[in-house]
Parts: structure tokens; C-alpha cells; sequence
């Protein structure tokens, strides 16, 4: 009996020991890198380079890396291999120059969950539908206002609301995210929903606390865990389960819009964004091309998670830097004194003769970072970048902040400098190696809605108000990390001018 359990018991370590063995070489053959591939850290059998990995700030992270391994390196998370792209120069020549290459995303499975094995919604799906849906999208938006005088109404109708909000509070300190959040948010709704919410609507205000969830638990270390070990992942109890749980409740939310849509649906004359997919749905019966009403229901999700926190975020961003600098607050509000005043509404027409306040806002989103990684490509056929190959299939991830920090780019890249965006004679500057809104074929959707609102609702603040921290109080421009870069929570004393 000894003997055996002796006998047994080398069994047991040899077969563990081969199993082990050949889950080593199975990894190897599978993950190994192709010639010339890009360089990247020294990645572990099974869970690639996850150990290593910063999770709370996962965008310096990968601008380190960039240091050490160049502007084209390689990164293992799991079994999902990428390659991320740094500085100015070499994310342009994925975005822009080779744009028809890096225009698809890869799959993903947390994606492919949440967007319930659909066509993708705006953000995820790709080729003709991606075409397609976008064109509609854009057409349909302009339809009903972007860029147009009555969405500078309809914006400043919410100046308004947010100005009384503001007022409430008696110049005592307040946390300004969420009603920042509120009116912009309502913008979108405007759009897609063609009505406004109350700030005390409860279905309006548990929508906005889901959609921020999400966001914020999409950039975590649960959202990366499950990316890089689904199978086991999807089983396992955690706060990543929330992520499909709020998006259930959201596409509920807006599925109650559609179908109160259809009931006092005029066909002649539709009024936003649903009324004119319900009517493109009748009309083309294009379901393979996405125009489904499931779908419809993850496009308006995907306008609400692109259109809202970001601006709000920024808008937040705003008030920290213009506190942090009351010298630029000052001046801003010099200007927007001498060409529109302090009674007269904000017009879009104004921004050409506020060239300050314009360079302003631009260098609150460049060192705001608000995305600070971009949305996932795909390379549609082997080519090269920076001199090393990407074969066909390669998932391509470019790295927003190292651009907007670029040191070959930006005089003071580290420091809040609003002459980066501004010439000798103090005119505006367009600046190539500003992709606040990424660039491309997949450049934001929503980018000239939401330069409209960041004028309009910066102008229309400032006009009214100057916005300081209580004494004592440093604010920090560390930033909180998830999909989107946020301050850490802060309260402002609101001073009527």
C-alpha cells in the first residue's frame, strides 16, 4: 500500500507537471508574436501582462510604456493581444492616413454583451452597417438643430434653467457635477427624445446615475479582468455585473420612449432622433443595415454615453482650471463683457471675436484629457507602422493623451497654457495635435455639438457667476480614471457678477 500511494503520487506530479508543461507551450504557439512584430513587455503564460499593468491610472501606464518600447509597442491582456500607438505623428498616421485600414473594431466580449450580439449600436458596429448608421445619425441630428440657430435656442433655454439652479444655492458651496450633468444631458434627450426632463424627474435622474456607472465601471480593473478572462468572468460575482444590469435599465428607459413614440407618431413631420428611425424602419425595412428597434434603442444609448458625461466632464474640468487660475477666469470674463455682455443670450456668432475664451476651452480639454485612450481598431489588412508590422487582424488602440501632451507638439505640455491656441497678435490657432474628439472616420459623432455647448454654457456661466473653492481648499488635477478622465468630487461657491 506504501508502494502505490508513493506510485500514485508520482503519477499525480508527472501528469500535473505535463499539464502544466503543455498549457506553457499551447500559450507560446498561440500567442507568439509574428516577425517584426512590435516590441512590448515580457508578457506571463495565461495572464499576459495584466500584473504589471497600472489599473487605476491604465493611460500612464501605456504612455510609459511608449518611453521604453517606442510609439508602436505590444500589450497581452489575457489571450487579447493589441498594439497601442503614441505621440502625434504615429496616431495620425493610423487615424488619418491609413483611416480605411484602422476603421473597424475588434471584437470585444464585454462589447458584444452589452450590445446584445447586435449589429453594435453607433460605436461598436462596423462595415456598411457602421456606414450606414452613422450617415443617419449625422443627417438626422443636423435635421433637428446641430448646428443650427435653434439648437443655440434649445441650449440656451438650459443656460437658463441652470442659471435659476445656480442661484438657489445663495453662493453657498455645492457640487456642481451633478446639474452640470442634468442640463447637458438634456440636450441629448432634446435631440433623440425631442423633450426636456426636470431636474427632479426620478426616471430622468436614475438613467443619468446608471449611464455614469457604466462609464465609470467600464475604465476599471473589473471591466479589464473581464475583457482578458470572459469565460470564467461572466460566471464570477463582482461590480462588472452592474455594467449589464444598468444597461438593461436604460434600454428599458428608452425603449418606453419609442413605444410612446409610435402611439402619436406624425410620419409627415417627425420631431427628433426616434421619430426618424421609427420612420426609416417603415419606409426601408433595412433591417440587416441595423434599422432595427433594438437597435435604435443601443444607437440612443450610445448618443447618451458619447454626449453627455464627456461635455459635463469637461464643463467640470472648466471650473476646476478657472479656479485654479483666477487670473484666466478674469480675463474671460473681460471679454465676454466687452463683445456679447452680462444680460444679452451667448450666440455662436460671437465666438470669431472671443478668440481668448476659445484658446481657453480648448486648453481645458487637452490638459482636461477627458478620453484619455481611444476606442479600439482593427487592421483590415497587414501593413506596417512606425517600421514594424501589423498583420490583418491586429487589434490597434492609439493613445489619445500621449497627443495631447506630445512634447514635439506643445510649447508647455505640462502646464495650463491657454497661448498654446494662440498666435502673436492673440488670434485663435487651430492646432493639428488637438484630438480631444480623436480624428479620422471615426472622429466623435458629436463634435460640433459639443463645442456649441462648451461655448455656450461656459459663456453663459461666466456671465452670470465667478466660481471659487471655499477656503482652504486646493483642488487636485490628478483626475479620477475610467472611460472618461473626471475630477475628484469638489464643491464651488458660485458668486453673482
Amino acid at each position: 500500500m506504501w508502494l502505490y500511494n508513493v506510485v500514485l503520487g508520482l503519477d499525480l506530479k508527472v501528469l500535473f507537471l505535463f499539464t502544466f508543461v503543455f498549457i506553457i507551450i499551447a500559450d507560446f504557439l498561440k500567442n507568439r508574436n509574428p516577425p517584426n512584430f512590435p516590441p512590448g513587455p515580457m508578457s506571463l503564460p495565461l495572464v499576459g501582462n495584466v500584473s504589471g499593468m497600472d489599473m487605476k491610472r491604465p493611460y500612464v501606464y501605456f504612455t510609459k510604456l511608449a518611453d521604453v518600447y517606442g510609439n508602436v509597442c505590444s500589450f497581452r491582456l489575457g489571450g487579447f493581444k493589441m498594439v497601442f500607438v503614441s505621440g502625434y505623428k504615429t496616431v495620425k498616421e493610423a487615424l488619418v492616413t491609413q483611416a480605411d485600414n484602422f476603421v473597424d473594431r475588434p471584437h470585444q466580449a464585454m462589447g458584444n454583451r452589452m450590445y446584445l450580439g447586435e449589429t453594435g449600436g453607433l460605436f461598436m458596429s462596423n462595415g456598411e452597417t457602421w456606414k450606414r448608421q452613422r450617415r443617419f445619425a449625422l443627417s438626422t441630428l443636423r435635421n433637428f438643430g446641430l448646428g443650427k440657430v435653434t439648437m443655440e435656442q434649445s441650449i440656451c433655454e438650459e443656460i437658463r434653467h441652470l442659471q435659476e439652479e445656480i442661484e438657489k444655492e445663495k453662493g453657498q458651496p455645492f457640487n456642481p457635477a451633478r446639474l452640470l450633468n442634468n442640463v447637458v444631458s438634456n440636450i441629448i434627450c432634446q435631440l433623440v427624445m425631442g423633450k426636456r426632463f426636470d431636474y427632479s424627474d426620478h426616471n430622468f435622474q436614475t438613467m443619468l446615475k446608471y449611464l455614469c456607472d457604466i462609464l465609470r465601471l467600464q475604465g476599471s480593473v473589473w471591466a479589464m479582468l473581464y475583457e482578458a478572462f470572459p469565460g470564467v468572468m461572466k460566471h464570477l460575482p463582482g461590480p462588472h455585473n452592474k455594467i449589464f444590469s444598468h444597461i438593461d435599465a436604460v434600454l428599458d428607459f428608452i425603449s418606453q420612449e419609442v413605444e410612446s413614440h409610435k402611439k402619436d407618431l406624425d410620419r409627415s413631420d417627425p420631431r427628433d432622433y426616434i421619430d426618424a428611425f421609427i420612420i426609416e424602419m417603415e419606409n426601408n425595412h433595412e433591417s440587416v443595415l441595423g434599422f432595427t428597434e433594438t437597435n435604435l434603442a443601443l444607437n440612443s444609448l450610445d448618443m447618451f454615453q458619447a454626449g453627455s458625461e464627456t461635455t459635463s466632464t469637461t464643463l467640470l474640468w472648466a471650473l476646476v482650471f478657472l479656479i485654479k487660475f483666477p487670473e484666466v477666469q478674469d480675463k474671460v470674463q473681460a471679454e465676454i463683457d466687452g463683445v456679447i455682455g452680462r444680460t444679452r443670450q451667448p450666440s455662436m456668432g460671437a465666438r470669431p471675436n472671443m478668440p481668448y475664451t476659445d484658446a481657453v476651452i480648448h486648453e481645458i480639454q487637452r490638459m482636461g484629457n477627458i478620453v484619455p485612450l481611444n476606442g479600439l481598431r482593427l487592421a483590415a489588412k497587414d501593413t506596417t507602422l512606425g517600421g514594424y508590422l501589423i498583420p490583418k487582424g491586429t487589434s490597434l488602440m492609439p493613445n489619445l493623451t500621449s497627443v495631447l501632451f506630445d512634447k514635439t507638439e506643445w510649447e508647455t505640455p505640462d502646464t495650463f497654457n491657454p497661448g498654446h491656441f494662440l498666435d502673436a497678435e492673440g488670434k485663435f490657432v487651430k492646432r493639428d495635435a488637438f484630438m480631444a474628439f480623436s480624428a479620422g472616420k471615426r472622429v466623435c459623432l458629436g463634435e460640433g455639438l459639443a463645442r456649441m455647448e462648451l461655448f455656450l454654457f461656459l459663456v453663459g456661466l461666466l456671465q452670470k457667476f465667478s466660481f471659487c473653492v471655499p477656503d482652504g481648499v486646493e483642488l487636485s488635477t490628478e483626475g479620477l480614471s475610467g472611460v472618461i478622465r473626471a475630477p475628484h468630487p469638489f464643491k464651488v461657491h458660485a458668486e453673482a457678477r
